[in-house]
């Protein structure tokens, strides 16, 4: 027998290591065509599917993107995107409230690029930027407001009562004015509110009502604390009936009720906070159209009115329905110098608006741009800039 030929260890080896640096050789042949191959993808300008599609429903005002354009529509129809919602002036992105802009400029987690410039150039009060820093530093010193005058007003207002409640006179439009009132207890437990306190200003934050007001039920709890009403202030007060008949007729300014409109007329503009409190323990009715309450409006529904706003307190100790009425018609006013762009019909319940996104509509709306989706776009709230 013929006896076979073993290969010894240092043959074996070589032949491993030539099996294996074939194989390494193999698959770096197949990865550098893999990448020439790519390349020439890049080379010939193919575009990648995703991204076509990613920046093709993205939504114009907030930025979101949706894997479909039905669903872009879908969202332009129930958000109410408009010029009128709080936007940031360096990457234009609408915002639902000032609260949500404030997160996106300077929040825990901001935008980069925004934060940057708006740390350079923006005014932390009103959220505005501009050109220089020295330009938003003369801006801050007129945005930032004081309390000090107020507070000496407020002290001679109670020094007695004030009565300038006249009907008529309103020679460049509606006036506006605004309401504050303190609450003491009545009740068992001393839980149920009642009017004892009321303030009104006009929109040069004069006082042109102030009195105390006699409960029609007596009175277990005077909250002295926060209210500072002694019983002595209440004993020869106004009754609540002719402190409410006084307050009617001057909003009211000689305009029946059933006529108020939201513009134009007689009737005065009323700016409060918690407005529906407020005229409930004063048992007084007014139409909605000319009500302004910063507790409701939603570019300030999580804006607190003290904090984030006016950045000045006034709720410290014993409070003063006038300081609260100039917080109010300054925040008011703010909101009301907003400049935005002019529009016919600016409200989504306006007849001629109430079809810009019906469901009969969706072929066409599915061929529109979101620019110009955004552009069909309508408020569903009345911005207060509609009042200049």
């Amino acid at each position: 027998m013929k006896e076979t030929a073993r290969m010894g260890p240092t043959q074996e080896s070589r032949t491993y290591r030539h099996r294996y640096e074939c194989r390494n050789a193999l698959q770096q042949g197949r990865g550098e065509e893999a990448s020439m191959a790519k390349d020439k993808k890049k080379q010939k300008g193919i575009p990648k599917i995703e991204s076509t599609e990613t920046h093709r429903n993205k939504c114009a005002a907030c930025f979101r993107q949706f894997n479909k354009l039905e669903h872009l529509v879908e969202h332009m129809r129930i958000s109410y995107h408009s010029v009128h919602e709080p936007t940031c002036s360096i990457c234009r992105k609408h915002c639902r409230s000032f609260e949500s802009l404030r997160e996106h400029l300077i929040g825990p987690l901001p935008k980069q690029e925004c934060r940057d410039i708006f740390a350079y150039k923006g005014c932390k009060f009103c959220l505005k930027v501009f050109d220089s820093p020295n330009s938003r530093r003369i801006h801050q010193e007129k945005c930032q407001h004081s309390g000090t005058n107020a507070g000496i007003i407020g002290r001679f207002s109670n020094l007695g009562l004030r009565d300038n409640l006249t009907i008529g006179g309103g020679a460049r439009g509606p006036q506006v004015v605004a309401l504050a009132c303190k609450m003491v207890g009545g009740g068992s437990d001393g839980s149920l509110d009642l009017c004892a306190r009321v303030c009104l200003i006009d929109e040069h934050e004069n006082i042109i009502f102030h009195s105390y007001v006699k409960p029609p039920i007596p009175v277990t709890n005077y909250r002295y604390e926060t209210t500072g009403i002694r019983p002595e202030y209440l004993r020869d007060a106004m009754p609540m009936r002719q402190v409410q008949r006084k307050i009617q007729d001057f909003l009211c300014n000689g305009e029946p009720m059933w006529t108020i409109r939201t513009r134009g007329g007689r009737a005065r503009i009323l700016v409060g906070h918690g407005l529906d409190h407020d005229l409930e323990c004063l048992q007084i009715e007014y139409r909605s159209e000319k009500i302004r309450d910063t507790a409701k409006y939603p570019p300030l529904m999580k804006t607190s009115k003290l904090s984030n706003s006016l950045k000045y307190d006034i709720q410290v100790g014993i409070q003063d329905p006038y300081d609260d009425c100039v917080a109010t018609l300054r925040l008011y006013m703010r909101m009301k110098s907003q400049v935005h762009r002019t529009q016919d019909y600016p409200l989504a319940s306006d007849p001629q608006n109430r079809n810009n996104f019906a469901s009969w509509r969706q072929s066409e709306l599915e061929r529109m741009t979101p620019e110009q989706m955004l552009e069909t776009s309508r408020s569903d709230y009345y911005c207060w800039c509609l009042d200049s």
